[in-house]
């Protein structure tokens, strides 16, 4: 992956390099990850979730996103919802909808990136 397509990661909150060690240094096998995580349905899960105010779904939700998230090296929407899993499990459920808008611009902005490098 060469140093601009990291640049473009790095600034979505993506470390390449910490992928790439997970992956084995295997770049295909990231991009095909990082492709599922454009189909993975957690985040629209975790949106709904939090709308119908079902917060053992939001939990479970926001956990599931937060492990992908830390696979794949996506450390700014993994460090969010580590934030927004300890305000649900502290029964804060405020606090998890607020976090929201930023876990939401993260999503997007991280899902963007991918589209971009990827193609």
């Amino acid at each position: 992956m060469d140093a601009i397509k990291k640049q473009a990661l790095a600034a979505a909150g993506i470390e390449a390099d910490s992928a790439l060690e997970r992956f084995m240094g295997n770049e295909a096998l990231l991009a095909r990850f990082m492709k599922k995580f454009l189909e993975d349905t957690n985040y629209r899960q975790l949106a709904a979730a939090l709308e119908e105010g079902n917060m053992e779904a939001a939990l479970r939700t926001s956990h599931t996103l937060k492990g992908v998230c830390g696979n794949l090296s996506m450390f700014l929407l993994f460090d969010l919802l580590t934030r927004q899993v300890a305000a649900l499990r502290a029964g804060n459920s405020e606090e998890a909808l607020a976090l929201m808008p930023e876990i939401t611009a993260a999503y997007e902005q991280a899902c963007q990136t991918i589209r971009e490098v990827l193609e």
